[in-house]
């Protein structure tokens, strides 16, 4: 269809962010609009702490479970975390997210 546009993450190159720690990314729209894939190895962990800035951070937990350094969000969870929020990434079990980002 006219304007759609696809990816996939087997076909999408990985950036290493940390050690375990890879980013897919699928699209980038007009505006700093963004949407990844990103897999996290079991016992890995954000370096630092991520701050949502300039927007918000949109997270569905694909598989896995997904801790924000403060709970748990099993396979299925949808979590919004709003501009200006912070957290630091981290999974015992591993996981996969996927991530949008509408305002970059």
């Amino acid at each position: 269809m006219a304007g759609y546009e696809w990816a996939s993450v087997a076909e999408s190159p990985a950036r290493e962010l940390f050690p375990g720690i890879h980013l897919h990314s699928l699209w980038k729209g007009d505006g700093g609009a963004a949407a990844y894939v990103l897999k996290m190895d079991p016992h890995t962990r954000w370096r630092g702490i991520d701050v949502h800035d300039p927007g918000p951070e949109e997270v569905y937990v694909i598989s896995g479970v997904f801790n924000d350094g403060e709970r748990d969000y099993p396979e299925g969870s949808f979590i919004h975390a709003p501009a200006g929020s912070s957290h630091v990434p981290q999974t015992t079990t591993g996981c996969t997210l996927f991530l949008f980002y509408p305002h970059g």
